[in-house]
C-alpha cells in the first residue's frame, strides 16, 4: 500500500513461550513466516525488523536483505515501537505503520491483509490508533481482552471505538467476560500514521520517547545510554489504554497467539477434538491432549485435555485450561534455586 510501513518485532524471550516454537509450523520459522504474510501489500525494502543484539546475529541470519533495528536492551513493546515510529518518521513523515509480533500464527493470508489495508485506510483518513480483535473461542487468561464501544462511521461496522481494555483477566472474570459477550481478545496488531503515535508517545510516554529521539541517529553508544534510562512497558498499557483514539478492527482470520502449549492443539491437531501430538505418543482412551515429545514415548491412558511436554530434563503435565500459567512454576523453580531446569 502507498505510503504504508511495516514494522515487526522478533518474539521476545518469554518463559511461557515454548523453546522449539521458531522451526515448528509449515516447515518455516515464525519470523519468516510473518515477513511472507505481507506480500505484496508491503514490499520488503519497507520492512523493518525490531531485535535485540542477543538475537540480531540470528535474524539477520534468518532474513538476509531485510533491515534491522537493533534495541541494546529489551524494555518491552513502547521503547520497541517508539525507535521505529522515530526512525520511519525520519524517512516519512507521512507514512502509515504496522506492528506485528512475530509470534502469532495466521491462517487464511488474503484475509489477513484485506483486514491489514482496511487499518492502513482508517489510519490514514485519521489520527486513529488501530488495534485488531479477535473472536473469543474459549476461556483464556493469558490474552488482553477489549470491550468496543460504538461503531465507526464508513467501516461497515468492521471497526468500533474502544470503550475498555481488560487486562488477562484471572480465570472468574474471564469466564464473566465471555458469559457477558460482546467482548474481543486484543491481538497486539495495530495500525496508525507514523505522526499519530509519536503524538500518543509525546503525551503519556514522554520519559520514552524524549530519550530516543535524542539519541537516535547518534551511533550504538548514545543509544545504549539512553536505553538503561527508559522504563519497560508495554505500548498497550502505556498508550493503548489511555489514548483517546483508540479503535478495535473485528478481524476475520484465524489467530493464535502461540505463547502456550495449548495453544499449538490448532497446528499439531487434526481438527476432529482428537490429540494433537508432536512427536511419539500412544493414546488409550484420552482425547483433547497436546503432546511434545521429540524422544520418547508417552502413553497417555483416560485422561482427557492434558498438556504433556517431555524435555530431555524434565516433565510438564499440567491441565490444558492451566497452559497460560507454566509461569507459575517458573517462579516456582527460581524460588526453589532450581534455575538449572529454566
Amino acid at each position: 500500500m502507498a505510503g504504508g510501513s511495516g514494522t515487526r518485532f522478533w518474539p521476545r524471550s518469554r518463559t511461557r513461550t515454548p523453546k522449539q516454537l521458531l522451526p515448528i509450523l509449515g516447515g518455516r520459522s515464525m519470523l519468516a513466516q510473518t515477513l511472507a504474510r505481507l506480500k505484496p501489500l508491503i514490499s520488503r525494502p519497507r520492512i523493518l525488523v525490531v531485535t535485540t543484539r542477543a538475537q540480531a546475529t540470528a535474524v539477520r541470519r534468518e532474513l538476509p536483505g531485510i533491515e534491522l533495528l537493533v534495541e541494546p536492551r529489551s524494555k518491552n513493546t513502547a521503547p520497541a515501537v517508539a525507535l521505529a515510529a522515530l526512525e520511519i518518521h525520519r524517512r516519512d513523515p507521512t507514512a502509515v505503520m504496522a506492528v506485528l509480533p512475530a509470534d502469532h500464527a495466521i491462517r487464511e493470508q488474503s484475509t489477513f491483509r484485506a483486514d491489514l489495508r482496511l487499518a492502513f485506510d482508517t489510519a490514514e483518513r485519521s489520527d486513529a490508533l488501530v488495534t485488531f480483535g479477535i473472536e473469543p473461542t474459549r476461556l483464556e487468561t493469558g490474552y488482553g481482552y477489549i470491550r468496543p464501544g460504538a461503531p465507526l462511521t464508513g467501516a461497515r461496522g468492521r471497526i468500533a471505538r474502544v470503550e475498555r481494555f481488560i487486562e488477562k483477566p484471572e480465570r472468574p472474570r474471564a469466564a464473566a467476560l465471555l458469559r457477558e459477550g460482546g467482548v474481543l481478545w486484543n491481538a497486539g496488531i495495530f495500525a496508525w500514521r507514523v505522526e499519530a503515535i509519536l503524538a500518543a508517545l509525546r503525551t503519556h510516554l514522554p520519559r520514552v520517547l524524549r530519550p530516543l529521539a535524542t539519541a537516535i541517529g547518534q551511533g550504538p553508544r548514545a543509544l545504549a545510554a539512553a536505553y538503561r534510562k527508559l522504563p519497560a512497558v508495554s505500548i498497550d498499557r502505556g498508550i493503548l489504554e489511555r489514548a483517546r483514539g483508540a479503535v478495535v478492527l473485528r478481524a476475520r482470520f484465524g489467530w493464535s497467539d502461540v505463547g502456550s502449549w495449548a495453544g499449538l492443539e490448532p497446528f499439531w491437531g487434526t481438527g476432529d477434538g482428537s490429540n494433537a501430538v508432536r512427536g511419539r505418543a500412544v493414546p488409550v482412551d484420552s482425547h483433547g491432549c497436546v503432546v511434545d515429545s521429540p524422544a520418547r514415548l508417552v502413553a497417555l491412558l483416560g485422561v482427557d485435555d492434558l498438556v504433556v511436554v517431555d524435555s530431555p530434563d524434565a516433565v510438564l503435565v499440567c491441565r490444558k485450561d492451566r497452559a497460560q500459567d507454566v509461569r507459575v512454576v517458573v517462579d516456582e523453580l527460581r524460588r526453589r534455586g532450581l534455575r538449572r531446569y529454566l
